[in-house]
């Protein structure tokens, strides 16, 4: 299979919510809502997630814990200063990591943790890791 795209959707009762973080916060930008599934948009068409309320036996509720979300951002010194002013809790601080990043993690309503970074170059003992 070669897929076109690829993207994640979350079940959860908190779909409002949700949305409301991710347009305020991450500037998504909403492509559907029909209020129990709402697509976001970040950036480019190839970067989606869904939330979706429960519709189906099936659909059970996801949880967050144990979940990432990645986010690479061209500054995130200029990210992380703007989301802890407007008042979001950092779980994991602004650090740089030898394997090629300096980054640092809030939480969505729903519990994921959402990864903000930034490219940094790798050091010497990680560069043989990458293809």
């Amino acid at each position: 299979m070669k897929a076109n795209s690829l993207s994640a959707a979350f079940t959860t009762n908190k779909v409002e919510e949700s949305r409301n973080f991710y347009v305020k916060y991450f500037d998504a930008k909403v492509t559907f809502d029909c209020g129990w599934y709402v697509n976001l948009e970040f950036g480019s068409k190839t970067s989606t997630l869904q939330f979706m309320s429960p519709q189906q036996p099936e659909h059970q509720l996801s949880n967050g814990a144990g979940l990432i979300y990645n986010f690479t951002v061209e500054d995130v010194d200029a990210e992380y200063e703007t989301l802890t002013t407007a008042g979001l809790e950092v779980v994991v601080p602004l650090e740089e990591h030898p394997w090629g990043d300096k980054g640092f993690a809030v939480q969505d309503p729903n519990g994921i943790s959402l990864y903000i970074y930034s490219e940094r170059e790798p050091s010497e003992e990680f560069k043989p890791f990458f293809k």
